[in-house]
């Protein structure tokens, strides 16, 4: 059977996509799919397939390519594949071969399309699906990944990394029963198994049940006291519930018995140990190590492409033409933004500054840094990686040096007192603000805008999010018009608020609240509060200086050991110690709600 008949184009479709969003580097679950393409086990269940080839001198070549994958020549590998492709493109042996050849070489795309051509010809579809599933995964397609890995799991029933493939999927697609199922049947089978203790406590931990995955994290240190992965994965649970000095302590332990894990989960554990070190407080070194961001093993960020030198932290700016390249998310470029009228005054001049942004955020940044040269970037998706070009400024030659946004804090945001405490240090248009007060004027009583959600709920991200149905009390606060900012589809919330919770919620005419994000700042200007989770539409509100509370779990690094928010001085947040329970943090908002606005 054809991998088109079992899973359509979509592996292909996927995997040579030309245009991308940069995807934000996040310290994720260090669970990744089991097994390696390229292990000694896998190359001799390829070889053992060779052996049932009629052309000698094909099966001469392909012996010779896995010896080659053995040795870890990777290059020599794929050229041998090639030559025995050149004899018979109907080898489905030789394209499986020429596929690990290409994923170690890091050509994924490619490699992509050398597996499905394996699959469509090899009469044992299973292990072609597994190394398929493990590369969809890697590249962060979940949905396609399960289907390959449950397509593995039927060929090899019982097969515990097929076992262990399949539940991260799952988990990835929020499948989270379905994961938990399939491993508890399989735990039971192979309780000495370490891998899905840890999977296991992975799957809770994205589900929002930090506490109870600790159990399953012990469980598997206890089987492998030198478990890197098992480690980061615990930091990341005794984070969720409020264990900032315990989540630096196993992260200094994965980092500890992780150097020979693959690149990717390093990358993680080194990324995730930035992120914990800035809950603490330890600015100076943590902004160091958020350099770990941009490693390449990190396969969902950007890699900035560009031809100037590139500024080192501690350099002097003064006088030098600067590009700001802006960070791989639009939410973390309107946040670090914070820094760029530190960066103008050390420049001396704020025609110096260039900044490439996300195209959305263009006019808003031009007024609000006129005399610089604002222009958009662009990102780009080549063979499963993400490229970052800012192919719109003027006369790159002439800059001096260049920097991504988030590399500046190391400099300019390196204590507690270097926030400034300016209410803003994004300008929204004045106009449009005045606007927005004439449409509201007609509703009743104070005016409070609302998000609730991100475009990204996959995987870990969702627990960061109530559901909507916890917004009760406070839509229930009288006196007060609530008023959608939330981007995207919105119409079961706000069927849910007018039927379930008699709340009529105001929808602002004329705009798109994905896009029209210039419009969107001066939408939430025009607002008495702005209450909502951490979000991009958020960061606008926050930075133009509308009044916000923010909705975060216990620990969210970006507040960076202090009890405010020091990004936004003019924001209150309301943290919540249970991703599971998010009705106290709910009620306390409520509470405060009707305070502010009483009478």
């Amino acid at each position: 059977m054809s991998s088109d008949r079992l899973f359509g184009n979509s592996a292909s479709a996927l995997a040579i996509a030309p245009e991308a969003d940069a995807r934000v580097a996040r310290a994720g679950l260090a669970a990744p799919a089991l097994g390696d393409a390229a292990s000694a086990e896998a190359l001799n269940a390829i070889k053992a397939s060779v052996g049932d080839l009629r052309d000698a001198d094909a099966a001469r070549l392909l012996n010779r390519a896995i010896q080659a994958l053995h040795a870890g020549e990777y290059g020599r590998g794929e050229k041998l594949a090639l030559k025995a492709l050149g004899r018979d493109e109907q080898l489905g042996v030789a394209w499986h071969v020429l596929g690990v050849s290409r994923e170690k070489l890091g050509d994924f795309g490619s490699s992509m399309r050398c597996y499905e051509a394996a699959l469509k010809l090899l009469p044992d579809h299973g292990p072609v699906a597994g190394d398929l599933g493990r590369l969809a995964f890697r590249l962060g397609m979940p949905e396609l990944a399960a289907q390959f890995f449950a397509h593995f799991l039927q060929s090899r029933p019982g097969d515990l990394e097929a076992v262990n493939n399949l539940a991260c999927a799952l988990r990835d697609i929020n499948r989270f029963d379905d994961a938990i199922d399939l491993l508890r049947s399989a735990i039971v089978d192979s309780p000495q198994a370490e891998g899905l203790w840890n999977t296991l406590g992975t799957v809770l931990v994205s589900r929002g049940d930090g506490a109870t995955s600790l159990t399953f994290f012990d469980e598997a240190l206890r089987l492998q006291p030198a478990y890197g992965k098992a480690y980061h994965n615990r930091a990341f649970a005794r984070l969720d519930i409020g264990d900032v000095a315990g989540a630096l302590e196993d992260c200094e332990a994965a980092l500890r018995f992780g150097e020979n894990s693959e690149a990717n989960d390093l990358a993680s554990m080194q990324f995730m140990r930035a992120t914990v070190l800035l809950a603490l407080g330890r600015l100076r070194e943590g902004w160091e190590a958020y350099e770990a961001r941009l490693s390449p093993a990190l396969l969902s960020v950007a890699t900035f492409v560009v031809d100037r030198p590139r500024w080192t932290p501690g350099e002097s700016l003064a006088g030098k033409r600067l590009l700001v390249c802006g960070e791989q998310g639009l939410g973390d470029e309107v946040l670090f933004a914070n820094v760029l009228r530190d960066v103008i005054a050390a420049l001396g001049d704020e025609s110096l500054l260039s900044v490439a942004v996300e195209y959305r955020l263009v006019p808003l940044f031009k007024r609000s840094f006129p005399r610089a040269s604002i222009t958009p970037h662009r990102t780009v998706r080549q063979d499963g990686r993400v490229f970052w070009t800012a192919p719109f400024v003027e006369d790159l030659a002439a800059i001096d040096l260049w920097t991504p946004l988030g590399s500046l804090l190391s400099t300019f945001r390196a204590t507690p007192e270097s926030f400034p405490r300016a209410p803003s240090f994004l300008v929204p248009d004045a106009e449009r603000v005045a606007h927005w007060r004439q449409q509201l004027a007609s509703t009743p009583g104070r005016k409070v805008g609302l998000l609730w959600k991100s475009l990204k709920l996959e995987a870990e991200r969702g627990r960061l999010f109530s559901p909507f149905e916890e917004w009760r009390p406070i839509l229930e606060t009288p006196g007060v018009t609530f008023v959608n900012l939330q981007y995207g589809d919105c119409e079961a919330e706000i069927a849910l608020a007018r039927e379930a919770f008699g709340v009529e919620v105001w929808q602002p005419p004329g705009i798109d609240l994905k896009y029209d994000l210039d419009d969107v700042a001066a939408l939430c200007c025009a607002m008495d509060l702005v209450i909502g989770f951490s979000n991009a539409t958020f960061n606008l509100a926050g930075a133009c200086g509308a009044p916000a509370w923010l909705l975060t779990g216990a620990v969210a690094w970006t507040r960076l050991g202090a009890e405010e928010y020091p990004w936004y001085p003019q924001a209150r947040c309301f943290a919540s110690s249970d991703y599971q329970d998010w009705s106290g943090v709910m009620a306390e908002v409520a509470e405060s709600l009707a305070a502010e606005f009483a009478g």
